[in-house]
């Protein structure tokens, strides 16, 4: 019998808002009150910046943030800076890992183990829209290839030899081994608010949905494939739950 997976589909919610369920979600799965589970939600537009973060990577200055309506958050996950906001699907499972050293970390392998699950994931996923995902050695996240990338009208001459990432990870397991941040899809976000960052502190493109494929798929249908995916990733007996996490 398969481990039972809450999702909670929450729709648009503030950074914070969501930054403090984890926490204390998290500290229930961690006592055995409340079963592993997934949030799927969209952010108002918020820059974060993770534990590896550096402040020039950041390209726009108090005034032009506010002008665009834009948050920026430290945040305890890994990685450097990446962008949240409306169309992009962000996935924040909790799931209890275990296993930790003597340190309360959890072992190197079982990590990086998790962050390649988190982009099967996805891949898995974005088979379901005729799209091609894939790994990069050594990179985080997951990419659609030049070829591909190169037919999307945003795409930069200079750009059309390089992949395009599509899905950004960055993740965080706490000291009681339950994992908390997660990924971010986009789907049909403005992709203009990526211009004002390094995301993630590379120079490789990025890329949506919506610019590869016609017509966009529905964000409805992208949590359903997310979901399925996910389940089968990982093992779990996924199970939708309609009210707010309480």
């Amino acid at each position: 019998m398969k481990t039972r997976c809450d999702v909670f589909s929450l729709g648009l919610i503030p950074y914070d808002d969501a930054w403090a369920l984890q926490g204390r979600l998290a500290a229930e799965i961690a006592r055995g009150e409340r079963a592993a589970t997934l949030l799927l939600l969209e952010h108002p537009h918020t820059y974060t910046f993770g534990r590896r973060g550096q402040e020039q990577n950041l390209l726009l200055n108090e005034a032009q943030l506010k002008e665009r309506g834009l948050t920026v958050r430290w945040v305890d996950r890994g990685g450097d800076v990446t962008y949240h906001g409306p169309g992009q699907l962000v996935g924040y499972p909790l799931i209890p890992l275990g296993r930790l050293d003597q340190d309360a970390r959890l072992p190197e392998a079982d990590y990086t183990g998790y962050l390649r699950r988190l982009e099967k994931t996805l891949i898995v996923a974005l088979t379901g829209f005729g799209l091609a995902g894939g790994q990069i050695p050594g990179l985080t996240g997951v990419w659609i290839q030049a070829d591909v990338y190169s037919r999307c009208p945003r795409c930069r001459p200079e750009d059309r030899q390089k992949p395009a990432k599509i899905a950004a990870i960055g993740v965080k397991v706490d000291s009681n081994g339950v994992t908390r941040h997660g990924f971010a899809l986009n789907v049909s976000p403005d992709m203009s608010y990526f211009d004002g960052i390094h995301p993630c502190g590379l120079s490789e493109p990025v890329v949506s949905l919506a610019e590869l494929r016609d017509p966009v798929p529905l964000m409805g249908d992208v949590e359903q494939a997310v979901i399925r995916a996910f389940g089968e990733v990982f093992g779990f007996e996924m199970t939708r739950q309609d009210a707010f996490p309480v």
